[in-house]
């Protein structure tokens, strides 16, 4: 079957709580997990068999590293991939009911629709099997995933069937409960979804004439895919949701790109190992989940001088002999080359072989890691420089940024609730009550931090030269 998939990437104007980052590239382009954030969507599209064209549509002016990607994109996945650009913001239905020529040329029975600001496994080709199974030939599918009651009023929430998954009823962003089951922004339509749609654009322009001081086209063109057309559909016997139970995030702040960074890492084990750096004589030591016994003898938790046991027990699995045997004291971490941490390296970066790298790390093109510095839960971005034995926690260090020596920079990670299965990650609030929230640390491009001094839980915007410490405070 003729497929297509469409990835919304939004425009300038949005992606505001992303900055100081997408000054210097679109929000689309920022490095997630070591690859833009929009190539990990590329990637699970050109994987569907029968994917004919992968479009990126948004209201970006011309871009160069735009350009560029797109152009790399297309011979590294041997498919067509074209940017097609909205005069104006448009909304996540009117983009494509304005170029639905582009997207029905070809004959593609079906096509998919992504947010560009989500990480998700992308289950592609599970929403085209369920929608072979569930409706008719002309029903669309939107991907859900379990939030908890509370978070879930940050989404547009699904009521469902619960046999046959049919969407009963949705609502974006209620102001009290209405289901657990929310939107993933990723779709599966057929190209019957441009009738619903033209049906909200004639309506908007009848409304146009009997108000005839608004501004025109704006109001005509600008149509919500999510408020305007699923309302309408829901219960109609056309929509229906499938039910992902692997990860989902969405990153529309710095502080959730290290966190959709982490999630995309963990899944490489499976997906594309080669991008995971892994422990070897002469090279940085990389932390992140041991192996026990059970899987590999002679392997231990990361560090030295300490003995198997204590809480948790890592000879699950192996005889009473062989842990007598084996009771002995671990090796240090750099003997053990087979444990691997969830850590992404360039290949072009020049690590000492004392640094500790990860778990959750990503280091960018051209970047220089001194002796003895420890980098964890962080982005490190192309051509920056951390100089001899600083500490990088819970921080994106910009382009071409420099690091002193001795110097720490930490920021306070905003994870979901570990506790919950269920929890999300929160939209940042950049104040709380008067006082900067604290969050993650971010340092702009080109920014300079001195040697031995601290900055904590501060957003430092680019071209920056510091001289002291900070903390909990935004630099201009």
């Amino acid at each position: 079957m003729p497929l297509k998939a469409v990835i919304l990437i939004g425009g300038p104007q949005k992606g505001t709580r992303f900055r100081p980052l997408s000054f210097e590239v679109p929000k689309p382009l920022f490095p997630v997990a070591g690859v833009p954030m929009v190539q990990h969507h590329i990637e699970a599209c050109a994987k569907v068999p029968g994917m004919k064209e992968i479009l990126l549509m948004g209201f970006y002016q011309p871009h160069e590293a735009l350009s560029r990607f797109l152009v790399s994109a297309q011979q590294e996945f041997k498919i067509p991939i074209r940017y097609l650009q909205e005069y104006a913001a448009l909304g996540t239905g009117g983009g494509i009911y304005h170029f639905r020529d582009q997207i029905l040329s070809g004959g593609a029975e079906a096509f998919f629709v992504l947010n560009a600001d989500v990480c998700s496994e992308f289950p592609l080709q599970e929403m085209l099997e369920f929608r072979q199974q569930h409706g008719d030939a002309q029903s669309f599918v939107i991907l859900g995933t379990t939030a908890n009651r509370t978070q879930a009023l940050n989404y547009g929430c699904i009521v469902a069937n619960a046999d046959t998954q049919e969407v009963q009823h949705y609502v974006e962003k209620p102001s009290t409960f209405v289901s657990e089951i929310i939107n993933c922004g990723i779709y599966l339509f057929t190209p019957a979804i441009f009738q619903h749609i033209g049906e909200v654009f004639q309506r908007n322009q009848q409304e146009l004439v009997l108000e005839e001081s608004s501004n025109g086209w704006q109001r005509a063109e600008v149509i919500r895919l999510e408020q305007d057309v699923f309302t309408a559909l829901a219960g109609s016997g056309k929509l229906y949701v499938y039910k992902t139970d692997g990860f989902w995030s969405q990153i529309k702040s710095a502080g959730s790109a290290i966190y959709a960074s982490r999630l995309y890492l963990n899944q490489y084990s499976k997906s594309h190992p080669e991008r995971l750096a892994q422990n070897k004589p002469g090279g940085p030591i990389i932390r992140g989940t041991p192996l026990t016994p059970a899987a590999a003898l002679g392997a231990a938790p990361h560090g030295t001088g300490e003995k198997w046991g204590g809480s948790g027990d890592p000879w699950a699995g192996t005889s009473p002999d062989l842990r007598s045997e084996c009771s002995c004291e671990v090796p240090p971490l750099t003997q053990l080359p087979s444990v691997a941490g969830n850590v992404y390296i360039h290949p072009t970066a020049s690590i000492d072989s004392t640094a500790v790298l990860g778990p959750n790390v990503s280091i960018g093109e051209g970047v220089t890691v001194g002796a003895g510095v420890r980098v964890r839960e962080s982005i490190v971005l192309h051509g920056a420089s951390l100089h001899d034995h600083t500490c990088v926690l819970n921080t994106i260090v910009g382009w071409d940024s420099t690091i002193g020596r001795w110097a720490r920079v930490e920021g306070t990670p905003s994870d979901p609730n570990p506790n919950d299965p269920y929890a999300k990650i929160d939209s940042e609030t950049l104040f709380r009550d008067g006082r900067l929230t604290p969050s993650i640390t971010i340092l702009g491009c080109s920014v300079t931090i001195p040697a031995e001094v601290v900055i904590l839980n501060s957003i430092v915007l680019p071209h920056k030269e510091l001289s002291r410490s900070y903390k909990n405070q935004i630099i201009l």
